[in-house]
């Protein structure tokens, strides 16, 4: 099986409810029901009711056991919904009369029913921005409490028999957090490695990414990866973790060996982690448009519960493949 078929299977095997706030795109259902199909999870589609019955007849499904509708307008979980978030966010000027309107926004909904337990996780973003989709996210579901910051990663599925031997790699940040500190870039760099082990069943090997290669050149922005090592290395020894490198030094045998020898992870990384959200989001649509590369993401962490983001430009399939890691990162504990 190739790594996204693997990915599905292993979905399969520990499905989960997932709810899309997005149930009146044609994407977004044709990829719910194959990922009904499938056994990955059980979908709730948010979105008016009419549309949403049509565009699944459209599909080839219709509403039963493992596919529900909510439609904010109607729904018996509005009024909750409302009362939930107005407590949420009271704190800061919200009113009742502004807690019910927003109830009725499907990020909102969505959000609030994984918050209070309706669902295990949400997608969304096929047609809201990344902004919207995050805040959401953000205000409603919250961060994780051991987590020192909510950041982004793309799994990235290389080509079948691509020479370098990977199948895939994760890259981050390449859609969030826009110019992180050292403190922040190492704790995304930490939360790669440990959404590397959890997606993708094998060990991290974290390159932290640089125009410069162990002190091929010197400037602030070095300094600023060389401090983020630092820190990695000094929160999680156990880490396998090296920088500054260069992208040809982390992912090239050949040219790692004569850029940085003795290196534990050059040449062989599966963990990119970039130095700013320029690096990350230009770097990810070059591997993916030039190299061949299939996306999927940006797929979030750091929350308290799962809540991923779809691009705007997704197709059915990756709709599918969201709803699958959305499903893994459920923790059924």
């Amino acid at each position: 099986m190739t790594m996204l078929q693997e990915l599905r299977a292993r979905a399969a095997a520990r499905p989960a409810h997932i709810v899309l706030s997005e149930g009146h795109d044609p994407r977004i259902v044709a990829g719910a029901v194959e990922a009904v199909r499938l056994g990955i999870a059980r979908v709730t589609l948010v979105g008016p009711t009419a549309t949403v019955q049509s565009l699944l007849a459209d599909a080839g499904a219709s509403q039963g056991d493992a596919i529900s509708i909510q439609d904010p307008a109607t729904s018996d979980l509005t009024d909750d919904i409302a009362k939930t978030y107005y407590e949420l966010r009271k704190h800061k000027g919200m009113r009742e009369d502004y807690a019910k309107e927003h109830a009725r926004d499907p990020l909102v909904f969505a959000a609030m029913m994984v918050r209070n337990g309706h669902a295990d996780g949400t997608v969304g973003g096929a047609v809201a921005t990344t902004s919207d989709t995050v805040r959401a996210a953000l205000q409603v579901i919250g961060k994780a409490k051991d987590a020192p910051i909510v950041s982004s990663f793309f799994l990235m599925a290389l080509p079948e028999n691509h020479p370098c031997g990977r199948d895939a790699m994760i890259f981050g940040d390449c859609g969030l957090v826009i110019d992180p500190d050292p403190k922040e870039l190492a704790a995304i760099a930490a939360a790669s490695a440990a959404s590397c082990l959890q997606l993708l069943e094998v060990a991290p090997k974290v390159a932290l990414l640089s125009f410069s290669t162990l002190g091929s050149a010197k400037h602030a922005a070095v300094t600023k990866v060389t401090d983020a090592l630092d820190i990695l290395r000094h929160d999680h020894p156990n880490l396998q973790a090296d920088g500054e490198l260069q992208f040809d030094a982390a992912f090239v045998p050949s040219v790692a060996a004569s850029k940085a020898p003795g290196s534990p992870v050059a040449g062989h990384a599966n963990v990119m982690i970039f130095p700013n959200l320029d690096a990350g989001n230009i770097g990810y649509k070059i591997a993916q448009r030039i190299g061949g590369c299939q996306a999927i993401g940006p797929i979030l962490q750091g929350l308290s519960k799962p809540a991923n983001d779809l691009s705007r430009g997704c197709t059915a399939q990756d709709v599918t493949n969201m709803i699958a890691v959305t499903t893994l990162q459920v923790d059924h504990g």
